[in-house]
């Protein structure tokens, strides 16, 4: 294999913080390279100077033996480098298609949409990611969006694709779909740069590895058939050794805290999302919720935090009605909620760290007095909550907006756990955290559990579904299939469970 890619000695600061520090990169043609790292290690900042987002500070850039500068997406894509984000670029409003040819090259003056959506949709068949090339991008589900980022990349024909925690939101077979065609790709000659946390992951698809720590180099093109094993590979990526199991011990529920009867509700488009949905969550458990993305996971959740009010049924919270209730008066009966979406739903890019940390609780003490703000106290709690969740950050001034993904994840999970909650929602908690992040989350989580919390979580990371609930609902076209102890759970049973296979003995939670 010929070397296709090499970035040389590339640094790049943000004022005094150094996000690369001399970093070289390089990558053969016709490989699947990881870059491997903990949050903010410096993945995403190099690979944005790559395709064009930022501009290196210094250092150089070879691809296919020539210097390029590369200022813009546009110049990227011209050179044959394509991106799929871990923050999606998409326009809601706009269709699928509109999204996928937006700023491509081959566009004429009159866009002729049906040829392309053609294009797109033979496509979108062939790697087995179906997509409705009309329906609107803020109707989609989070994983639909993330399967539409990634064909629009491969929609232009790049030779190089740098795919961001590209496997974040989808499931099992999903991924291993997703494996089918990185593998096509990398048959057909491309190269594929692979960011993820998820080591299995690293070990099944990619060739080599290069892992990041705090901005620099610490292992360069390393051949990942030479690691023995995710213990090995979890201490190169962290420099410490990792527990990979999350200590737990059995659950002593309490009284009910969320209580679920015949919960039913019907979107704007008239199509039943929820299905006389019931269940409970006692305190002093965790209930899990897996299925495939789309089948009503997330307008389940909605309807508890009060997001969108449900058609029908009943949502209590420690016996009081809270159906058709604002998110704000669901969250001061004491509930916390860890969103799906940390940037839209959870924080606010554009106001710093201590004021997304205060932005929940700022009505009360000891956030407050009579309507004036502690600043005192918010400051010190919240540089005591930065280093406990290990959110890394010049300061508790700094605009969230600006922290890595990973980080960003950190900052809205560590105001929820901070929180005396009766009721916590998690959706998809470890999303985009690395190893280490993710165990001190999962462990955290438990934690709140055995203070007594009710704990509700959203995964479709089966390994974490398998560790952490004591209960497991699995969610098909928007009914409950069935409710397992987690002693009854198994990988194969919940695989099938999420493609609709019934279990008779088991029809309701």
């Amino acid at each position: 294999m010929s070397t296709i890619l090499e970035m040389k000695n590339i640094t790049k600061r943000f004022g005094p913080v150094v996000a690369n520090d001399d970093v070289s990169f390089s990558v053969e043609q016709g490989e699947v390279h990881a870059l491997l790292g903990e949050n903010g290690a410096g993945k995403s900042t190099l690979m944005n100077i790559l395709f064009g987002l930022y501009e290196q500070t210094s250092g150089e850039i070879y691809y296919k033996g020539e210097m390029i500068n590369i200022r813009t997406p546009r110049d990227a894509i011209d050179c044959g480098i394509g991106m799929v984000h871990q923050h999606f670029m998409l326009i809601p409003a706009h269709s699928a298609i509109e999204n996928v040819v937006l700023g491509y090259a081959d566009n004429k003056q009159v866009l002729d949409l049906k040829s392309a959506a053609k294009s797109f949709t033979e496509m979108a068949e062939r790697y087995h990611m179906n997509i409705d090339p009309w329906e609107k991008v803020g109707r989609m589900s989070v994983g639909q969006q993330q399967r539409l980022e990634i064909l629009k990349a491969l929609y232009r024909d790049v030779d190089t694709l740098i795919l961001d925690e590209p496997t974040a939101v989808l499931t099992p077979q999903e991924v291993e779909g997703l494996f089918d065609v990185i593998r096509q790709l990398v048959a057909e000659g491309k190269t594929v740069i692979f960011i993820s946390h998820k080591l299995p992951e690293i070990l099944a698809i990619c060739d080599r590895c290069t892992i990041l720590r705090q901005g620099k180099v610490t292992a360069a093109g390393l051949e990942v058939k030479s690691i023995k094993n995710l213990n090995e590979l979890a201490h190169l990526m962290v420099g410490r050794d990792v527990e990979l199991v999350t200590a737990k011990t059995v659950s002593d529920p309490g009284e009910v805290v969320l209580n679920v009867e015949n919960l039913n509700y019907t979107n704007d488009k008239g199509i039943h999302i929820l299905k006389d949905v019931t269940f409970d969550v006692r305190a002093g458990e965790i209930v899990g919720i897996c299925g495939v993305d789309g089948n009503g996971q997330s307008e389940l959740i909605k309807c508890i935090t009060g997001l969108l009010p449900p058609t029908s049924g009943k949502i209590e919270i420690l016996g009081k009605d809270m159906a058709g209730k604002t998110a704000k008066q669901i969250m001061q009966e004491g509930t916390g909620h860890i969103p799906e979406d940390r940037q839209k739903m959870g924080m606010v890019g554009k106001m710093n760290v201590r004021e997304n940390i205060a932005m929940v609780d700022n009505y009360q003490e000891p956030y407050s007095t009579r309507g004036f703000l502690h600043w005192n106290w918010i400051d010190k709690h919240s540089r005591e909550l930065v280093k406990k969740f290990s959110v890394k950050t010049p300061s508790v001034m700094e605009a969230a907006g600006n922290l890595s993904g990973g980080n960003q994840q950190k900052l809205v999970v560590g105001r929820e756990l901070s929180r005396e909650v009766n009721l916590l929602v998690a959706v998809h908690p470890s999303r985009g955290l690395d190893i280490g992040a993710t165990k001190f989350i999962q462990t955290q989580i438990v934690d709140a559990r055995d203070k007594g919390a009710a704990v509700l979580m959203v995964s479709t990371e089966l390994d974490e579904i398998l560790e952490i609930p004591d209960r497991v609902l699995v969610i098909y076209s928007g009914r409950i299939l069935a409710c397992l102890d987690q002693c009854d759970c198994s990988r194969n049973r919940l695989g099938l469970l999420m493609a609709g296979v019934e279990e008779e003995s088991d029809q309701s939670a």
